[in-house]
């Protein structure tokens, strides 16, 4: 299959995949929730997020995506393989330091974790020993995502989102129902995660043309890739300095209230971002070929342009629905208690659809090795960050938080559009020409319209929010297609609509 159709499946497969994650999320949850019960919830909830600090893969996975895609497109299988053994040693190696450091926290529960009852601390060593095998297992196995994207397996690896996010909610649903409780809720989680990884292991054997070649000694390839690492892990990290130590600064300054609010402004974003970010890393490899050729600029700004534009489109969407609605579908969802929500998750979308549409841009920076650059940008965001977050929360509350947020993203984009027009071949006017100016007409006049709609309808539950929502996606698609797209990519979009039509009938 062509590298375009695996792409467009792919992206299909990923969206299908996020519905049902946020399906689940919204409506298979507190279900869940209500079965197990609020305590026992969250103990799996603790020592997930424990395991998951110590889960950092050091940028390994993004390596292997980066030099297999490489030697790909260089048709050097030698050097695949060669990699492919330094690699999974070095993974063998970072997990047996994790399953030590996994064994040390099991024997200090008990004083880690003095608020717990006794029963708390007797079952949640039990779910701690599950999810720590499984990790342990899981961690060296992480190689088979940067395989199937380096080798243009999109089909298959979004495949596995899916029966991943089926097999979970339906395995799940049968053992509670059944009775079982907190323990089978984690074994079910083990269990469809060793499934995946031995679906992912099969194609693999049966689809890439590698062998591991374990007995590869180079010293350096693998300072390259430590080096390579090093910067990917330490942008990870500063990653962490935005929304995951927020919800503490609001503790310091704040009340408990504030952090629930965080919350939901936390769970929207993510949804958001999960939406718009289903088709990043699917064309690494493209972009190893064209960096490999010639002609560089003509061929990468076309791509970053049309791809960013699909995503600057999607965001716009998403800013301009939830604009309109969102104040209604808070209110009805989690209660008036929570409105401020609505302000700090606008906050915070605006400024990610300027970065969430650099993507093209981004993965080759990736494929230049040029990732030093960006986790100094990720540091500086963080920091920047950390600096406004303390007194505006202790100003304003979750408003605040989200400000702050919002100022430290915004800089994050202007920095990366100044360094993206100064090291890679790209043409950066055009793409802000084409992508953030053209595409932000829709979004206006889509919310203009939106609250005229409002005014109309008002705020009568669900029925008057759902007719909201699909007259807002209507207009937004029509403006769009009408201002937003030059002559060529409406002919393209007709013609292929055209198709999918022909194709159903």
């Amino acid at each position: 299959m062509s590298s375009s159709k695996q792409i467009k499946v792919g992206a299909f497969l990923s969206y299908f995949s996020i519905g049902v994650n946020i399906l689940s999320g919204l409506l298979y949850t507190p279900w869940m929730v209500n079965q197990i019960g609020q305590s026992n919830y969250g103990l799996y909830t603790l020592a997930h997020s424990l395991i998951s600090l110590l889960l950092v893969d050091f940028g390994l996975s993004s390596a292997t995506a980066r030099y297999l895609s490489k030697y790909n497109a260089e048709g050097d299988k030698r050097k695949a393989e060669n990699f492919l053994g330094a690699v999974y040693k070095l993974y063998m190696l970072v997990d047996a330091v994790i399953f030590i450091a996994l064994i040390v926290i099991f024997f200090r529960i008990d004083s880690i974790y003095e608020s717990l009852t006794p029963d708390e601390l007797s079952k949640f060593k039990v779910v701690y020993i599950i999810s720590a095998l499984f990790s342990v297992i899981n961690f060296p196995f992480v190689t088979f995502n940067g395989i199937l994207t380096a080798y243009e397996k999109f089909i298959p690896l979004k495949t596995a989102d899916v029966i991943y996010r089926v097999f979970l909610v339906l395995f799940t649903v049968i053992a509670l129902l059944l009775g079982y409780g907190l323990y089978a809720l984690v074994a079910v989680h083990a269990a469809v995660g060793l499934i995946i990884i031995v679906f992912k292991f099969i194609v693999i054997k049966r689809t890439v043309p590698l062998k591991v070649n374990f007995r590869f000694k180079e010293k350096g390839l693998y300072k390259d890739i430590f080096g390579f690492s090093l910067w990917t892990t330490i942008s990870a990290l500063a990653q962490r300095l935005v929304f995951n130590i927020t919800p503490t600064i609001l503790g310091m300054v704040a009340n408990a209230a504030e952090i629930a609010v965080f919350g939901v402004v936390t769970t929207i974003e993510a949804y958001a971002y999960t939406i718009t970010a289903a088709i990043n890393g699917m064309f690494l490899p493209k972009i190893s070929r064209i960096m490999s050729g010639e002609d560089k600029e003509s061929n990468l700004t076309p791509l970053l342009i049309r791809v960013g534009k699909f995503q600057y489109g999607l965001n716009g969407l998403i800013i301009a629905g939830f604009a309109v609605v969102g104040k209604s579908f808070i209110n009805l969802w989690m209660g008036p208690e929570y409105i401020d929500a609505y302000y700090g998750i606008l906050l915070v979308l605006v400024p990610g659809i300027f970065f969430n549409s650099l993507q093209i841009a981004n993965t080759t920076m990736v494929v230049t090795k040029k990732v030093n650059l960006m986790a100094v940008v990720n540091v500086i965001t963080g920091v920047t960050n950390i600096c406004l977050s303390y007194p505006l929360s202790k100003m304003y509350g979750v408003i605040g938080a989200c400000s702050s947020i919002a100022a430290a993203y915004m800089l994050r984009a202007i920095v990366l559009l100044i360094i993206y027009n100064k090291v890679l071949p790209v043409n950066i006017g055009a793409f802000i020409k084409q992508c953030y100016i053209k595409m932000s007409v829709p979004i206006i006049l889509t919310i203009g319209a939106g609250i005229g709609l409002n005014m109309i309808f008002g705020d009568d539950g669900w029925l008057a929010l759902i007719i909201r929502g699909i007259v807002v996606v209507g207009v937004y698609g029509v403006v769009a297609f009408i201002i937003g797209f030059n002559k060529s990519e409406k002919t393209a979009m007709i013609s292929k609509a055209k198709g999918l039509i022909k194709k159903f009938i």
